[in-house]
C-alpha cells in the first residue's frame, strides 16, 4: 500500500488557528478512538499544546478492549495527563470531564479570585483527528446539536465557540490529520475504524489487516462470529476472507466480502478490540 498522503488546505489552516486561540483556553481536551489511543492522537499536538493543561477523553470506549483501555489509561495518567474514558454517542463518562477540569484547574482559579477576578466558565478547546467523534462530544456537552456531526472524516471545518452551561465554554476547531502517515500500520489502523476516507485504500487490503490483527489478538471473536473452526483460523487470511465471503452467500465475490467485514469490525459485531498495544509504546 502506497503511504497515504491526506493534507487538504483546510488542515493546514486549522493547526495555525489552534496555535493562536490556545492563549483564550484554560485547558485542552484531545479526543481519541479508545480503539488506537495512539494512532489516533496527532503527532504535531505535543508540540503545538506543549504545556497547556489536558484531559485525553478515550472516545468510542464501548467499541475497545475493556482491559487495554485500563492500560491506555494508566500509560497516560503515568505520562502525567488526565485520562477518562467516555462514550459520546450514548453520553457515557461525560459527566466527568467538567469536574476532573475544575480539579486540574483548581489552582489557577483560585489565584484569579484571589486578584478580584469574577468566576468565570471554564475555556477548553476540543482537539481530535477526524471521525474521532468531536461534534458528537460537543453536542453531548452542549446538549444540543450545534456542532455539524457525520459518519465522514473532515464534517467540522470551521471554528466556534460553544457556551454549554455556566460552568463551561468549548471551542470547537476542526479536526487536524498529520501531513502524512509515516508508517504504512498506521494508515491502516486509522482506515480500517473509518477516520481516513475508503476511496484512498483498498478495501480488500484492509479486510486482510483486520483479520490477521484478530487471528492474532482476538481469535475467539472471530470464529464466533463467522462460525469458524480451529483448522479454519489456520488458513492464511486470504483464505479466510473467501471463506467467510462464501459463507455469507456472497460466492466468489471478494470485494463483497471484504466490505461486509470491514463494516462489522467498524460497528464492533466481531466484538471489542484494540489496535494499539501499550506495550509496543513504552519509551
Amino acid at each position: 500500500m502506497a503511504t497515504i498522503q491526506w493534507f487538504p488546505g483546510h488542515m493546514a489552516k486549522a493547526r495555525r488557528e489552534v496555535s493562536e486561540k490556545l492563549k483564550l483556553v484554560d485547558i485542552v481536551f484531545e479526543i481519541v478512538d479508545a480503539r488506537l489511543p495512539m494512532s489516533s492522537r496527532n503527532p504535531m499536538l505535543d508540540q503545538l499544546i506543549q504545556q497547556k493543561p489536558r484531559i485525553i477523553l478515550l472516545n468510542k470506549s464501548d467499541l475497545a478492549d475493556p482491559i487495554e483501555i485500563s492500560k491506555w489509561q494508566q500509560y497516560f495518567e503515568n505520562q502525567g495527563h488526565a485520562c477518562l474514558k467516555i462514550n459520546a454517542n450514548e453520553g457515557k463518562g461525560i459527566k466527568k470531564i467538567v469536574p476532573t477540569a475544575k480539579d486540574i484547574l483548581a489552582e489557577k482559579l483560585e489565584r484569579e479570585q484571589a486578584k478580584g477576578i469574577k468566576p468565570r466558565a471554564i475555556r477548553a478547546m476540543c482537539i481530535g483527528i477526524p471521525n474521532v467523534g468531536k461534534s458528537t462530544l460537543l453536542n453531548r456537552l452542549a446538549k444540543k446539536n450545534m456542532a455539524k456531526t457525520g459518519n465522514m472524516p473532515g464534517v467540522t471545518k470551521g471554528q466556534q465557540w460553544l457556551k454549554t452551561s455556566k460552568e463551561l465554554e468549548l471551542l470547537d476547531t476542526p479536526g487536524i490529520l498529520w501531513p502524512k502517515f509515516e508508517d504504512e500500520e498506521i494508515g491502516k489502523k486509522l482506515a480500517l475504524t473509518g477516520a481516513i476516507k475508503d476511496t484512498l485504500l483498498h478495501m480488500d487490503d484492509l479486510a486482510l489487516f483486520g483479520l490477521s490483527y484478530f487471528k492474532e489478538h482476538y481469535p475467539q471473536q472471530l470464529a464466533e462470529r463467522y462460525k469458524l473452526t480451529e483448522d479454519d483460523l489456520d488458513l492464511s487470511a486470504v483464505d479466510i476472507l473467501l471463506l467467510i465471503t462464501k459463507k455469507r452467500g456472497f460466492q466468489d465475490d471478494y470485494e463483497r466480502g471484504s466490505i461486509m467485514l470491514v463494516q462489522e469490525l467498524r460497528d464492533g459485531r466481531i466484538g471489542r478490540y484494540t489496535l494499539d498495544r501499550v506495550e509496543d509504546y513504552h519509551e
